[in-house]
């Protein structure tokens, strides 16, 4: 019979697993980077590393761009990296530039500032001024803003979710009205796996029944991004849960400026498997294109793991929705 650890041996076993999970996506990570194949040059790929998207000085403000060499006037793809708004990076993320690279897009892979020692909106914040640095300089490095795809996974898809809706909707913070007076046009959106709504970490749990483990992570992203503040006395924090936001829209009616369709990927044994149904559902509702696809068996993240089949299979997914809705593209993905 196994012993029975005591509360506090169980306490701090739980709150080990959040660095530990850090630490094995950033091992594999840097192990993956260096089999040969991870070259981008073996792909006829450019990767431009801690290009500054923001004057201060910050790595939270760096990006790097992976292009196609001698690339020009190629649709440009905005990768917003996962990590429940406080772990992991675009170097954690570098094969998702690459992917993306190699199917003819340049790709603009961005840091942003981590909770809890920024709470939101900062991570928006830094997503929505990065966006608006690509539409500024992209076309120096090869790309067009005007073929845009924006896309992220997890936390990522989340910010990805808002930034989208900020190009749609007349937003209060001055940082997301931009945004739409810039005229950002979105082409496509992909929202992989995504945490939709950061507050109400319980329902989950109502749910199913989930490990203490696993459900500590889920609670510890709610509240290390929304921090110490009330979300009910700040209207603008409706901008963190962009699932409850898109299904409080009346109608199509509600957007300025039509959403675009939008691809969301998950594994059927995802614990936020549910944000990605009610967005699909509400997506639906408001007449915007969307392709949800539920991969049997997989967990979250499982596409980051590229050499497993069911991982391949969303990657074929993902560049098949991208040659039917997306800017077009190299069929080479």
């Amino acid at each position: 019979m196994a012993p029975v650890l005591p509360p506090s041996a169980g306490a701090l076993l739980r709150r080990a697993a959040g660095p530990a999970i850090a630490s094995m996506f950033e091992g594999l990570a840097a192990v993956g980077a260096l089999h040969p194949k991870a070259r981008p040059d073996v792909h006829g790929i450019e990767r431009l590393r801690d290009i500054p998207y923001r004057e201060s000085g910050l790595e939270a403000h760096l990006l790097d761009i992976y292009r196609p060499i001698d690339c020009d006037d190629a649709p440009v793809l905005f990768y917003v990296h996962g990590g429940g708004f406080r772990i992991l990076s675009k170097d954690t993320h570098w094969v998702m530039g690459l992917a993306f690279a190699r199917a003819g897009f340049v790709v603009v892979n961005i840091n942003y500032r981590l909770a809890p020692a920024h709470p939101f909106p900062a991570a928006l914040v830094d997503a929505s001024r990065a966006l608006g640095w690509v539409q500024d300089h992209i076309g120096e490095y090869g790309g067009d803003p005007d073929r845009l795809v924006i896309a992220g996974e997890s936390a990522g898809a989340n910010l990805a979710c808002a930034l989208t809706l900020a190009t749609s909707l007349r937003a209060e913070p001055g940082w997301l009205q931009e945004l739409f007076d810039r005229e950002v046009r979105p082409t496509a959106t992909i929202a992989a796996c995504g945490m939709l709504q950061v507050s109400d970490p319980d329902r989950f749990r109502r749910r199913k029944k989930l490990p203490g483990w696993l459900y500590d992570r889920i609670e510890e992203v709610s509240n290390a991004y929304l921090g110490a503040s009330s979300y009910a006395q700040r209207r603008s924090e409706r901008w963190a849960n962009p699932l409850i936001l898109i299904e409080s829209l009346a109608g199509p009616e509600a957007f300025a400026r039509p959403l675009p369709p939008f691809f969301t990927p998950v594994g059927t044994r995802d614990p936020i498997l549910d944000d990605t149904r009610r967005l699909a559902k509400a997506l639906r509702r408001l007449e915007t294109p969307v392709v949800d696809r539920y991969y049997p068996g997989e967990v979250h993240a499982f596409h980051a793991f590229v050499w497993r089949e069911q991982a391949r299979r969303c990657w074929e997914d993902t560049f098949a929705f991208l040659q039917q809705h997306g800017p077009a593209m190299d069929s080479g993905g």
